[in-house]
């Protein structure tokens, strides 16, 4: 089995002067070693620039006792209070949605069961997809039949301690000819009343927590006696069903949705938190299409949808602690951990002081992206993966860990164990593809900007998109130009009025990838480190939303396509996603818009007949993977000029699919004329000026030939035409 040394820290950006808190795991006991480097380069392959690190001076290399740390997959809502729920008689009930009745285990719906010492009691489906009751030691009393995946019931138990007679019941809302919609079993337990944690959606056992449910609850609620199953089973809110006056506790999920609470309406006001971020704003048992927005009708949104593989911090004890010196430089940093063959790169963005700049220039690192991408399993889970790139999967040794070893938390491209998207992605756990010495995709494709900056001895500081969401504008004003990274897919609307603003008020940028501003997301408005994101309506999509659920839990905000929200990129960067293909790359040939006097600087040194960059280490040339073209129905300005194009590319590439708007053949590199890539240039109000590189593969170029290249040559003539303060 694949081995790894795991590490994360308790934040993705800090400052010089800051105290960051590192936590690691290791699958063998002994020391490790560690030691922070500043990162110019983390391509490792044979056709890059070459791996480059730098150490740091005033940071001394460190041992530490070495110890392994779980990682606590699933999401469940634990309530404080426990006496309250220490019954010898107990009803309980829910509305249940359960998604993955092959899971062959035990899944809690709720109670305070402890399987560790058999004690408490739970309602659950059992490892055949059957509603169960277990109490103490007592044997589970069970229905006969399994339920149906993906359909509402009204699951409900009742114990009376004094007889011992247990009821247990599930109505399905849905009725079929010939599938009995209602089961109800009796039988007899003895009564336990121990103190333990109470939990919805997942199960104590010890000190752990197992039994995780898959799929959505509402509405869960107990009783302190054996109350009537025929009133257990009737929806809350009608005539004669149990009023939360009546509970020892009435959870209502509608409430503080965007929040981790879970909200007792009974007398106690028995709230609870979720753990592991479930899914929340999702439609409920009596949802019926009348409203699409759940900050419009809540009452309809009271689910929540729970995973037994959700994650969102793995909660590691801290290992040591680093101080980082004062005078650090802005940069990108890695911790560079060591044990026998094993090591790991953590990384770690080094922002300015606050308020300050260092440099003229900033790179704006996409974490936000980063994080959408955070160890996605595409390569094993997608089923059209290899038609989709064109290519034979291989697994990188990341890839092999996570599937020998279990899953590091999921990213947005890939689906639940029950076959649900997944809609949140943090920083708080080991994220095994954001290293360097991986695929050149996402951060270890942006350390070819880092490489070049640091070649040209061009000065810049870092800025993440955290600084971003958080200040908006004012992260990027003091900067004379701004260069994105490779591929920044992933944008909120603080981030994309941000950059706007910027661009609006005199700003340079310099947008040297594709597919970006192209995903809408909300940044959690309390927890540190969490992006959500929904795959409403249409896009290049690997899962897509269940009807009425394609608003965003943190915010209410519709989620998607930014062009489905009214803001295509080619407003803001003159060019939109316009196709993809993953196995070769291609060139770029100039157009007539690259003769005009406005763009004279830009190809100074360039030839007119040349190739531009039919060179380099992403697919062998500087257009390719993701692609982005100008487009004036979509918002590119009238003035802009396209420099070149790129459109020789084979039927591997495909045009997006946002762009069908019926039965069409031509979709292909051969065939499809909107697949290719435009150079773009254009000035902004108040001397500022967008240039757009529009492929991903356009930084895998620069270093070619000892960084003596025509895609060199063009980068750096903006670059420096975007520092001076002369306008444009």
């Amino acid at each position: 089995m694949s081995e790894r040394l795991l590490a994360y820290t308790d934040k993705l950006s800090a400052k010089p002067g800051d105290l960051i808190q590192v936590k690691v795991s290791s699958p063998h006991s002994g020391k490790y070693r560690a030691r922070l480097v500043r990162m110019i380069c983390g391509d490792d392959s044979a056709d890059g620039p070459g791996f480059k690190t730098e150490p740091v001076k005033g940071v001394a290399e460190s041992e530490h006792a070495a110890r392994f740390q779980p990682v606590p997959l699933g999401s469940y809502a634990a309530i404080k209070d426990r006496k309250g729920f220490a019954l010898a008689s107990f009803s309980l009930a829910a509305f249940i949605w359960p998604t993955r009745l092959d899971k062959g285990e035990a899944q809690c719906i709720l109670g305070n069961w402890d399987a560790a010492n058999a004690s408490g009691y739970a309602l659950y489906l059992d490892a055949q997809g059957r509603i169960a009751l277990r109490v103490g030691e007592s044997a589970p009393v069970t229905l006969e039949a399994p339920l149906l995946s993906r359909h509402w019931y009204r699951v409900a138990a009742s114990f009376d301690a004094k007889s011992g007679r247990v009821t247990l019941a599930a109505h399905r809302q849905l009725p079929y000819a010939g599938n009995p919609q209602r089961q109800i079993a009796r039988g007899k337990a003895a009564a336990s009343t121990a103190a333990n944690r109470f939990l919805i959606a997942a199960w104590n056992d010890g000190a752990k927590v197992t039994a995780h449910f898959n799929g959505k609850i509402d509405s869960p609620a107990v009783y302190a006696k054996a109350q009537p199953i025929e009133a257990l089973l009737l929806p809350p809110g009608s005539r004669g069903a149990l009023t939360p006056r009546q509970a020892v506790a009435a959870w209502d999920f509608a409430r503080d949705i965007p929040g981790t609470a879970v909200i007792d309406r009974g007398p106690k006001r028995r709230n609870g938190q979720t753990v592991n971020l479930p899914t929340r704003a999702m439609t409920g048992w009596n949802w019926n299409g009348t409203e699409m927005n759940w900050v419009h009708k809540p009452e309809h949104y009271g689910a929540i949808h729970f995973h037994d593989d959700d994650l969102y911090d793995c909660g590691w004890e801290t290992d040591f602690t680093l101080r980082l010196p004062k005078t650090l430089k802005s940069g990108i940093y890695c911790l560079h951990l060591t044990q026998g063959d094993l090591e790991e790169w953590t990384p770690l963005f080094v922002t300015p002081p606050k308020g300050k700049a260092t440099a003229k220039l900033a790179f704006l690192v996409p974490t936000a992206s980063y994080l959408a991408y955070a160890n996605h399993q595409m390569s094993t889970s997608w089923h059209f993966d290899e038609l989709s790139s064109s290519r034979f999967t291989t697994f990188s040794q990341a890839d092999l860990y996570m599937e020998e070893a279990g899953s590091l938390g999921l990213s947005t491209y890939d689906l639940h164990n029950d076959g649900s998207g997944v809609c949140h992605s943090s920083y708080l756990r080991p994220i095994l593809n954001m290293r360097p010495k991986t695929d050149l995709w996402q951060f270890n494709a942006d350390t070819h900007i880092t490489d070049w900056l640091e070649a040209k001895k061009l000065p810049y500081d870092i800025i993440t998109d955290e600084e971003l969401e958080r200040d908006g504008v004012a992260a990027l004003k003091r900067y004379a130009c701004v260069i994105t990274g490779t591929h920044p897919e992933y944008y909120s609307e603080r981030m994309l009025d941000g950059v706007q603003d910027y661009t609006n008020h005199g700003g340079r940028l310099m947008y040297l990838g594709a597919n970006g501003f192209y995903w809408r997301i909300a940044w959690h408005p309390k927890l540190p480190g969490v992006i959500e994101h929904r795959r409403s309506e249409d896009g290049m999509r690997a899962w897509w939303t269940e009807t009425g659920e394609s608003y965003m839990e943190f915010t209410g905000e519709y989620s998607g396509l930014w062009r489905r929200n009214g803001r295509p990129p080619n407003m803001l960067a003159g060019v939109g996603f316009s196709a993809q293909g993953f196995d070769v790359a291609s060139w770029f040939d100039r157009m007539p818009g690259s003769n005009d006097p406005r763009a004279a600087f830009i190809f100074k040194g360039v030839g007119q007949n040349e190739r531009i960059g039919d060179f380099g280490s992403v697919g062998g040339g500087a257009a390719g993977w993701e692609l982005d073209r100008a487009d004036a129905a979509l918002g590119t300005p009238p003035h802009a000029l396209i420099l070149a194009t790129a459109n020789e590319f084979p039927a591997s590439y495909h045009w997006v699919k946002e762009e069908f708007n019926h039965s069409h053949s031509a979709v292909n590199g051969d065939t499809c004329p909107m697949v290719k890539a435009d150079l773009v240039f254009f000035e902004t109000p108040k001397g500022g000026a967008v240039f757009s590189a529009s492929s991903i593969s356009w930084a895998g170029s620069l270093a070619h030939n000892g960084y003596d290249n025509n895609v060199s040559r063009i980068t750096e003539n903006v670059v420096r035409r975007f520092l001076e303060a002369k306008p444009l």
